[in-house]
């Protein structure tokens, strides 16, 4: 198996001709190390059993990772004819079931397996014909067609791992030990664990866009954050350290679990870990194709749930407060432990990539800086549910690789495992698994008092909101300039030069009008009626960035980021005071502006004609009231009686513009002739409503 070793490439450097062959190679290996795993099933027909009751059968991933292959290339235009359509829809979807308590009873209509290898031998030659005939010009990047072709060689490099946990699930009289590489011979009683201290820092995680190694998605982006000072254990967990949990009725004892936890542990009737075997002679360990005697000294392999009960009860046995670590406190242990990334290594300096064994190994064996297995040998399940970083966009070839998992219910594991390679064994590799699933992940417990900082970047999804943030902050259709950076224009074209100003936004939205004023003026007020507009500002001010979906085209959609700095607001975002209020009945308190703004808020109002004739009692004397309005008066928002025009009186038409002009004096002045803006409004890709909205300013002369 040595030859068929490999790790993932560098896509910056390099000629044109040197990276095509690089790729063929580190295709080739992947390709055949895949098919090499499945040599440990005993006969075709077990291909058709389960490994776990909740997942496919053992062919659907054999066929998979060739599908995947066409399916991308298909999509991406790079081939313009399938192989097997039936195929290219049966092994496409279901690989990753999203609950343990979501069973799929759907029938298949599965092949035999030699025709999944007879198709598997027609997809290689399609993905080599373009490695070899496509042309290619460096760097690779996402627009770049070899990008799909390292997403096909990574994506069946994951399932190598996670297919290897099916396998190892499997009877064992179904599966062959010794044919795919070896496993480790050492073995013993565990080490006793202790604790280190390590110092917090400022941790900025996130990928470069311009980073020379394949990544998915969700590892770009930009994200800072604060570790406090904590212990962690010099060891990971192992199997003689959980022992203790297990003889203690750790698995029989409600209190330590999460109500998830316990759940699950009913659902499943578990009284030890998954891969655990206990007879007459103690304890055994089952590996992907054999059992051995419980190698104590090992990892012990649990899923996310079991990790928290074990810290939960070592917390209430010895009073200190045990937990797992975050995904920064992971990256702030790796810094410690002065550890390089793939390019940098001569040999793995961890059980990883399958450089050293075909197992995991003592938990004592490989030493990084003070503390052991910080990669490799396990990986090591997080305190973090998983989230993309601000920054965060999908890949438009695989918009659903990380989105389904951004939903609270996903931890973070880090670390990479024995069998973890390719874009798995790097720094940036970002996996994350619903708690109750099984990895080869295992855990390092931490001491620590600081309250868990979990990042919250849950996708906007309400229709009104979305289309807000469209509008304000999305890409400006040909050219036009945006709507809420005009008003802020024309706010620093009346009040030039004066930083003190007071300024108060009156339909706040999603935010971006505030947030261009700030950067003119230090004391801006925005108020909007609705808490989940207000949430977007709010969240945009104190964690930087807010993420929203659109529709693309039926059931479809596409997937946005804010991110503050990349409009170059954040500098200026203290400025600004968000605050939830109905306009028609504002507080006392918001009174003493010098310029207050009504972006389409009169046609929202209840009585615009009341708010109007009191309105002056906030401003300054000279101060300024800025209207925008598209004039779209609805019966239901505003009774009849209370519109300002757009009617006839006596036989003769009231425009909106003279009804307000009227409600403004004697107090106001109109300074300027209006001026009519347009924005458009979009719905969807393909869809969007165009605006035109006119523009008053009035002068207080009171």
């Amino acid at each position: 198996m040595k030859d068929l070793l490999a790790r993932t490439i560098d896509l910056r450097t390099g000629s044109p001709e040197e990276k095509r062959e690089e790729i063929r190679t580190y295709f080739l290996k992947t390709w055949a190390i895949d098919e090499l795993l499945y040599t440990q099933l005993k006969g075709d027909e077990v291909f058709y059993h389960r490994g776990d009751p909740l997942r496919h059968i053992i062919l659907f991933y054999l066929g998979h990772t060739a599908v995947f292959f066409v399916n991308k290339l298909y999509l991406a235009g790079i081939i313009d004819r399938r192989i097997n359509p039936k195929f290219e829809s049966t092994f496409a979807i279901g690989v990753d079931e999203m609950s343990w308590d979501d069973l799929d009873n759907n029938h298949y209509d599965w092949p035999p397996v030699s025709e999944v290898r007879a198709y598997r031998d027609d997809a290689k030659k399609t993905i080599l014909d373009i490695i070899d005939n496509t042309p290619l010009e460096m760097p690779i990047d996402w627009e770049n067609p070899f990008w799909i072709i390292m997403m096909g060689i990574e994506h069946e490099r994951i399932h190598l791992e996670t297919s290897s946990v099916l396998i190892r699930q499997l009877p064992l009289e179904l599966v062959r030990p010794n044919l795919f590489g070896e496993s480790c011979p050492s073995s013993g009683d565990a080490p006793e664990n202790e604790l280190i201290p390590v110092s917090g820092g400022v941790l900025r995680l996130g990928k470069p866009f311009d980073h020379s190694l394949y990544g998915w998605d969700n590892e770009y982006g930009n994200h800072e954050e604060e570790v406090s000072d904590f212990k962690a254990a010099k060891y990971l967990t192992s199997n003689g350290e959980f022992l203790a949990f297990v003889e203690a009725g750790g698995y029989e004892t409600e209190r330590y679990w999460t109500d998830e936890g316990w759940s699950w542990r009913n659902f499943r009737e578990a009284v030890m870990p998954l891969f655990w075997r206990r007879d007459d002679n103690g304890y055994r360990l089952r590996l992907v194709a054999e059992e051995i005697a419980m190698p104590w000294n090992w990892p012990v392999e649990v899923n996310y749930l079991e990790a928290k009960a074990f810290c939960n009860w070592k917390s209430e046995t010895t009073g200190t407060t045990y937990r797992l670590p975050t995904e920064a406190e992971w990256y702030r242990l790796h810094n410690v432990a002065r550890l390089s990334d793939v390019p940098q290594w001569n040999i793995a300096p961890g059980n990883i990539g399958l450089e050293h064994f075909a197992s995991p190994c003592p938990v004592d064996l490989f030493e990084q800086g003070s503390f052991f297995d910080v990669i490799g040998n396990v990986w090591q399940w997080t305190e973090t549910p998983i989230t993309g970083f601000p920054g965060f966009k999908v890949h438009p070839m695989y918009d659903d690789f990380s989105t389904p998992t951004f939903d609270g219910k996903h931890n973070l594991i880090k670390g990479g495992s024995w069998i973890s390679t390719g874009n798995e064994a790097t720094l940036h590799a970002r996996y994350a698994f619903r708690r109750h699933f099984y990895q080869h992940a295992g855990f390092r417990y931490i001491e620590s008092d600081a309250p868990l900082k979990i990042q919250q970047a849950d996708y906007v999804t309400e229709e009104d909101v979305t289309r807000s943030c469209e509008q304000n902050w999305g890409e400006s259709n040909n050219g036009e300039v945006n709507f809420a950076v005009s008003l802020a224009q024309m706010a620093g074209e009346l009040l030039p030069n004066r930083p003190d100003t007071h300024i108060l936004d009156l339909n706040a939205d999603t935010g971006r009008l505030a947030f261009e004023l700030a950067k003119q003026f230090h004391n801006v007020t925005a108020l909007d009626f609705t808490a989940r507009m207000i949430r977007v500002p709010n969240q945009l001010q104190e964690q930087g960035y807010v993420r929203y979906t659109m529709k693309d085209e039926g059931e479809l959609l596409f997937y946005r980021d804010i991110v503050l700095s990349d409009y170059g607001l954040s500098e200026t975002k203290e400025h600004i005071l968000f605050m939830q209020a109905d306009p028609m009945n504002l507080k006392p308190i918001f009174s003493g502006y010098d310029l207050i703004i009504l972006p389409n808020l009169l046609e929202e109002l209840s009585d615009p004609l009341l708010f109007l004739t009191n309105i002056h009692t906030r401003l300054n004397q000279d101060g300024f009231l800025l209207l925008a309005s598209t004039y779209e008066w609805d019966s239901e928002k505003t009774p009849r009686d209370k519109w300002p025009g757009g009617f006839k009186r006596d036989g003769e038409p009231v425009t909106s513009l003279d009804g307000i002009r009227e409600a403004l004096e004697p107090q106001f002045t109109l300074c300027r002739k209006p001026e009519e803006i347009t924005f458009t409004l979009k719905k969807s890709t393909r869809t969007s409503e165009q605006r035109r909205v006119q523009v008053t300013i009035w002068k207080r002369i009171e």
